[in-house]
């Protein structure tokens, strides 16, 4: 299935592989605005999100302890060495091969289930992993699918009026252009089951992206993710997330978001 139009039921079928990153770039920008524009879909999305967050968080993790182990070798070693009477003295082999190897079998079965089970579980990526995951995708079919910027300009006092109406916070739009990180537009995007503006910067030939959301996580400072080849700085402040994604130079990137981080704090009234 290639880029365009998405029906409502192939869409449903999708999410689960779109959640996992194993769509096309065409097939998940069609399917991201799907989402966007159904809500039945939309609930669909943030019900496997809530899902895959609550097992991750909730669920117990158990590791065997030696003495487990230890009493788990004597007993097989028990149910190996049973006695049989010697009325059938003769089956003895027989009879403890079909008893012990079952018994056995039945643990080997529980336990390849329990490891099985286990990496699953293990291979569910938790919640800022997968966040992550999602952003850079975004990031990346921003660059290939031509839908980098809805609004393209150069001025702050164009592409901040744009978002009005559009989603229900303001995000601050600061140019850097004096610094060599121009300020290119603006658009929207569908992140995290939610929409979400996009200020779009270039530095060179290499567009950033810096993500922004309301957010009710406590502020924190900048953190870095990398995947891919791609770098992310990600933090919160007085209630916004930011989310800065490109591929330019570790170290250049940082500095900018930290320019970036300062200038948002000093144009948002301390609270």
């Amino acid at each position: 299935m290639g880029g365009g139009i998405m029906n409502h039921e192939e869409a449903l079928n999708q999410i689960a592989a779109y959640i996992d990153n194993e769509l096309s770039i065409s097939e998940a920008d069609t399917l991201a605005k799907h989402i966007a524009d159904c809500k039945v879909c939309q609930l669909e999305y943030e019900t496997q999100i809530n899902t895959i967050s609550l097992v991750k968080k909730n669920a117990n993790y158990f590791e065997a302890t030696p003495m487990f182990l230890s009493q788990l070798d004597q007993s097989i070693h028990e149910s190996v060495g049973k006695s049989t009477p010697k009325n059938v003295i003769q089956k003895r082999w027989n009879i403890n091969f079909g008893i012990s190897w079952a018994n056995i079998g039945t643990m080997m079965i529980s336990l390849i289930a329990l490891v099985w089970s286990t990496s699953l579980f293990l291979a569910i990526p938790n919640t800022e992993e997968r966040l992550t995951d999602e952003l850079i995708s975004s990031h990346v079919r921003s660059l290939q699918v031509d839908h980098l910027s809805d609004v393209i300009s150069t001025d702050k006092h164009t592409v901040k009026p744009w978002f009005n109406g559009k989603v229900d916070f303001s995000p601050s739009v600061i140019d850097f252009a004096e610094s060599g990180f121009p300020l290119e537009g603006g658009r929207l995007d569908y992140v995290n089951g939610k929409t979400v503006a996009v200020l779009i910067y270039r530095h060179n030939k290499h567009a950033i992206n810096l993500y922004v959301w309301p957010e009710n996580n406590k502020d924190h400072q900048i953190k870095e993710e990398s995947r891919h080849g791609f770098n992310a700085f990600q933090w919160v402040y007085q209630g916004m997330q930011y989310w800065m994604i490109s591929d330019l130079e570790e170290g250049k990137l940082e500095s900018f978001a930290n320019r970036v981080q300062d200038e948002i704090i000093k144009s948002r009234p301390q609270g």
